[in-house]
């Protein structure tokens, strides 16, 4: 049997007063907020954050080949925590400006606090991100994850680990979403590489390490 597949392109009409609408039919929670940030100040940050952002090209050991990518990523917070994914670990920088602010915008539009923050660029729609879960044994237990993107808008899809039921939207520039409550447990993410977009995108992810 085929499973039914939900699929969704969400912008600000998921308002509804001041409610917003769990992306998610089951088994995890995902609110999409839209533009926290006007164009000039999204333009702003993606700017600074491009500039000033001690990039990187990301790295993983996968069945024993150690792999470069082109996508580049950056790893801040509270204290130089590691991180390890992939079967490689990072140490978290000193936050920057900019960085502390988003932070704290963050904290206050999720009612949330966060430690640490995952970064990545994407330099056109060749690279994305294949599915995977944020279940990382450092990483708070059904803690919340802010994901703030600057720049190119890009389609972004959740996978249910066991029916295969699909949510997709487009995260805009300048928007947040919250992965929070049990989605890493049962769904998958990822960003699916497009040729038709050829402009760079910045994607911040505001975590919680648990020492």
């Amino acid at each position: 049997m085929v499973p039914y597949v939900f699929l969704y392109f969400y912008s600000m009409d998921l308002f509804s007063g001041d409610q917003i609408i769990n992306l998610l039919p089951y088994d995890g929670t995902v609110f999409y907020y839209g533009k926290i940030l006007s164009q000039a100040e999204a333009n702003h940050f993606f700017n600074e954050l491009y500039n000033t952002i001690e990039w990187r090209n990301d790295e993983a050991v996968i069945f024993g080949k150690h792999i470069i990518t082109n996508r580049k990523v950056a790893w801040y917070g509270d204290k130089p925590f590691n991180y390890t994914y992939s079967n490689t670990t990072k140490k978290a920088l000193e936050w920057t400006k900019e960085l502390l602010l988003l932070k704290q915008l963050a904290e206050k539009k999720t009612d949330a606090t966060y430690n640490s923050c995952l970064l990545n660029l994407y330099h056109d729609g060749n690279e994305g991100m294949a599915w995977h879960s944020d279940g990382e044994k450092m990483l708070q237990k059904n803690g919340s994850i802010a994901s703030l993107s600057f720049g190119a808008e890009r389609k972004f899809s959740f996978k249910h680990k066991e029916s295969k039921a699909t949510v997709s939207l487009v995260l805009e520039h300048g928007s947040l979403l919250v992965m929070k409550d049990e989605t890493q447990t049962h769904w998958m993410h990822r960003l699916p590489p497009t040729t038709q977009v050829k402009r760079p995108r910045i994607n911040l992810t505001f975590r919680t390490i648990v020492e």
